[in-house]
């Protein structure tokens, strides 16, 4: 059940180199995050703070966060460690490979690093969580929910932070080295958004397998 980004990939990677928050009970740090500032939640767009097209960007990653965060609330350390088989990822997993590939983008996008750059201590960190696959079906395991919320969120806020002393050209700069073709800020954080999509289809589906789990309604 893993996609692998499409660059860096996980593997090779290694080896080169909202307005939601008290509505959802038990999210921890959550409920301070900077999306209790934003008040138009469902509308994409600019947004107060940020220059034009980064705030438009906010608003899509606010969107896309708080679907995620519907999709796992409430949920137990049990649901969260449930394996629906040898090849699945468990939620919990799931929720730090956000965070994991978030916090990549920050040191490149933020910090200037090129993937084969990448410092060992985040690879030692965030490596497994990146990867996913048997090191994190045996290692992520034992954590309530707050736990992978209060990291996601964190992350974000730093993401959000920097975002806010950037500019419109900053996230327009193309990057002519990077492995798909020629990208931009832009590209690489709407990326982020769509991979954070991605995977909240699959903690749907692993969702829906819970013991004891109702049919899906969607």
């Amino acid at each position: 059940m893993n996609k692998t980004l499409p660059f860096p990939r996980r593997r090779d990677f290694l080896k080169g180199s909202v307005a939601l928050t008290a509505g959802i009970a038990g999210l921890g740090l959550v409920a301070q995050s900077s999306y209790s500032e934003d008040t138009d939640m469902f509308i994409v767009g600019p947004k107060k703070g940020y220059a034009p097209q980064i705030g438009t960007l906010v608003s899509q990653m606010a969107f896309m966060r708080w679907q995620v965060l519907n999709s796992v609330k409430g949920m137990s350390q049990k649901d969260l460690d449930f394996l629906l088989d040898d090849k699945a990822n468990r939620i919990g997993a799931l929720l730090m490979h956000l965070a994991a590939a978030e916090k990549f983008y920050q040191l490149n996008t933020l910090d200037g690093l090129a993937p084969d750059k990448i410092p060992e201590a985040w690879k030692e960190k965030w490596g497994m969580p990146m990867e996913l696959g048997e090191p994190a079906r045996k290692g992520i395991v034992g954590n309530n929910l707050d736990y992978y919320l209060n990291i996601l969120t964190e992350t974000r806020e730093k993401t959000l932070e920097e975002f806010r002393k950037r500019d419109d050209a900053w996230l327009m700069a193309v990057d002519k080295t990077w492995g798909w073709g020629p990208t931009n800020n832009y590209c690489k954080w709407f990326h982020v958004t769509e991979h954070e999509a991605n995977h909240n289809g699959q903690i749907k589906l692993l969702k829906s397998r819970l013991p004891g789990a109702k049919p899906a309604s969607e």
